[in-house]
């Protein structure tokens, strides 16, 4: 394949003792002359080689009729109103509802489909609406406020934010929210007012339902100090806060109830996560009521009448939800569930009630909200938007399935024991096309949710595992430190191991596995691949990091120091050059056919990773397998129209399939 030339310079730095070569320094600048010649060159060759994938219209139909779905998500209740999200089939966007009336359409905004909805927060009367709005992907979005009775927007825009927390007094005359990086504000009439910063980290809001207790997080994703806020004590702008926890090295999250108790969510001294409670006068003198659970990582909590404690927990990366004692934290039974998925969203009125509503999701159901009825005992379907065309799923024990889903143990190189799904239709034959993915980063966990892609690939005969590596939460807290800093290299191990497996157990082989991950998962299949480039046939990296060297120049690497290390610091610089995929790409390798997908708005993760890696890979390539760049403009990190999600599904299950030899069977 003729590749768009692309000059190798001879670019080298000292850095703290290393010498870093750096030849496609030039490709960071998106606005270069040359960069987008390059980009442009890049542009034609991939749709070159789409146009002749032959099973691309297969899954650009079968992906459409997949993701008839629709979504929705549980209830908010303020005042006597309820707010919630709904997508129905065919809708680009999902909608926001107040009770059954549609309050808020991005399609009705922008017909294009480029402004997205990204977050909304009504005040506890339900008479005003702050709710976000960002556009082409960039992810950085204006904060407005809705009249909800009459739709007219009386303040904003209101810039600076990015899924901004707001918490709103009583009476909707004021509201406190965040600027990204630089910290908590107070809106009212006349302007806003910084009421409070810890300087450019991530902050978190919670304010209790009666408007006296105002809880501030300030933090990273592995740590983070809680303050208390008693807004009784004198005017909102100045904050007399008691520290709930400062200094400690534990990520916690805590709110006020209804019955006046303070309820912390910590991993501190308890990996999996513990639930404690303090009085509000004194926040820090805290006292365990709910234990951790040795094998479930605690989630989200709520409180409802006669003295029940709803907790959420993810049990191998299974959901439950375990019914306690809210004065004694004893467990007393479980709330029945529709089967093994996942979990989220856990709500409840402001002031308790009998009632609880969840998401619920699995590989075959798309998101369902179910009520809970404290009262009765009972679980019932709230809302569904499952649709039609999608095969049924269940555990291997049941014959007759159309797709089995099989939960596999096996042992990374260090002896760790690392859990793994795959998800395949029932076969009695040799090894297939099969994609692996992971994303272990963050302590964010991968569980059981319907996906069009997935099982778009897999009723076509293919195989797809997915590995719960260490750096996620899947585990707890431990779990996600064994996985970052230092111990990144853990990561990788596991997600080899989890190929070796597959092989080993005689799904795949390397001639037809394919690896796909996106942002931290990114990084994840562009170290496996350069360490272990004869594992795999095929590679998917979708706005991946990649040169871990300078991650932190763009995006929004600086604020991923606390998870990755800092090339600041000499020590930390040697950890990210032993394992920086770009830094690893050897000339004269075979590598796997490579797709990169990015998309030109990403604020997030820069696209210059892509280009610098793509450009090298293509030079270093001994082997006749493409190098690829599909790059997407006016789309970002987050969220996106359906149809564009579709068709970015559909060209990279069409090259793993190309590149894995599936041929679609009945």
């Amino acid at each position: 394949m003729k590749y768009p030339d692309a000059a190798r310079l001879s670019f080298v730095e000292e850095l703290h003792g290393h010498l870093v070569t750096d030849p496609y320094r030039w490709l960071e600048d998106a606005a270069d002359p040359a960069t987008r010649t390059w980009l442009a060159e890049q542009d034609r060759l991939w749709q070159h080689h789409a146009t002749r994938l032959p099973l691309r219209e297969h899954f650009q139909k079968r992906l459409a009729e997949l993701s008839v779905t629709g979504m929705t998500t549980p209830p908010v209740w303020r005042g006597d109103r309820r707010f919630h999200l709904s997508q129905s089939a065919g809708q680009e966007h999902p909608v926001l509802y107040c009770d059954d009336r549609p309050l808020l359409d991005p399609m009705e905004l922008d017909a294009t489909g480029l402004t997205t909805l990204d977050d909304w927060q009504p005040d506890w009367e339900g008479r005003l609406l702050a709710y976000q709005l960002s556009r082409s992907g960039d992810e950085r979005a204006d904060l407005y406020v809705m009249d909800v009775a009459t739709r007219e927007i009386v303040d904003g825009p209101i810039g600076g934010c990015r899924y901004s927390p707001v918490a709103w007094l009583p009476g909707g005359r004021e509201f406190f929210y965040v600027r990204f990086h630089q910290g908590v504000h107070l809106r009212r009439a006349g302007g806003d007012i910084q009421v409070f910063t810890r300087g450019a980290v991530s902050y978190g809001l919670q304010i209790s339902a009666d408007g006296r207790w105002l809880v501030i997080s300030a933090g990273t994703p592995a740590r983070n100090d809680l303050y208390l806020a008693d807004l009784s004590a004198g005017p909102p702008e100045h904050l007399a806060q008691k520290v709930i926890q400062e200094g400690v090295a534990a990520r916690s999250a805590a709110a006020v109830g209804p019955d006046d108790r303070l309820y912390i969510v910590t991993d501190h001294e308890a990996p999996r996560r513990r639930l404690c409670v303090a009085d509000p006068a004194t926040p820090a003198a805290w006292e365990e009521l709910v234990p951790e659970d040795p094998e479930a990582v605690l989630g989200a909590f709520t409180l409802l009448d006669g003295g029940r404690l709803l907790v959420a927990r993810t049990r191998h990366a299974v959901g439950e939800i375990a019914l306690h004692d809210v004065a004694t934290g004893e467990r007393l039974g479980t709330v029945p569930l529709p089967g093994s998925g996942s979990i989220a969203s856990l709500t409840s009125r402001p002031g308790g009630g009998h009632e609880a509503w969840f998401a619920y999701t699995d590989a075959a159901t798309p998101v369902e909200v179910w009520r809970y009825d404290a009262h009765e005992g009972t679980t019932t379907l709230w809302s569904s938007t499952a649709p039609s065309a999608a095969p049924a799923v269940s555990g291997a024990a049941r014959k007759g399935a159309r797709v089995e889903s099989h939960q596999l143990e096996y042992d990374s190189t260090d002896g760790t024991r690392v859990r793994m799904v795959v998800v395949a239709r029932p076969h009695s034959g040799g090894p297939r096309p099969t994609i692996l993915t992971g994303y272990g980063g963050f302590g964010m966990s991968l569980t059981p949710g319907y996906a069009a892609d997935s099982l778009a690939w897999v009723e076509s005969g293919g195989v797809l595992a997915v590995a719960n590596l260490r750096g996620g939460g899947e585990e707890g807290e431990a779990w996600h430190r064994d996985g970052m800093l230092d111990r990144k290299q853990n990561v990788f191990q596991d997600f080899i191991a989890a190929a070796e497996k597959l092989i080993a157990d005689g799904w795949t082989t390397p001639g037809r596995l394919a690896v796909w991950g996106e942002s931290n998962g990114g990084l994840l299949v562009g170290a496996a691949m350069t360490q272990r480039p004869g594992l795999f046939a095929a590679v998917v990296c979708s706005a991946g990091l990649l040169d871990m060297v300078r991650y932190e120049r763009s995006g929004l690497g600086a604020t991923w120091a606390g998870e990755y290390g800092s090339a600041d610091h000499p020590g930390e610089l040697g950890w990210l050059l032993g394992y920086s995929p770009y830094h690893h790409v050897g000339q004269g390798v075979d590598y796997p056919a490579t797709l990169f997908t990015v998309s030109g708005a990403d604020s997030r993760v820069d696209p210059m990773h892509a280009r610098k890696m793509c450009a090298a890979l293509q030079w270093a390539t001994a082997g006749e397998r493409p190098i690829l760049l599909r790059h997407e403009r006016d789309v970002g990190h987050g969220a996106r129209a359906v149809s564009r999600s579709i068709s970015l599904a559909a060209d990279v299950l069409a090259f793993a399939a190309a590149h894995t030899g599936l041929k679609p069977t009945p």
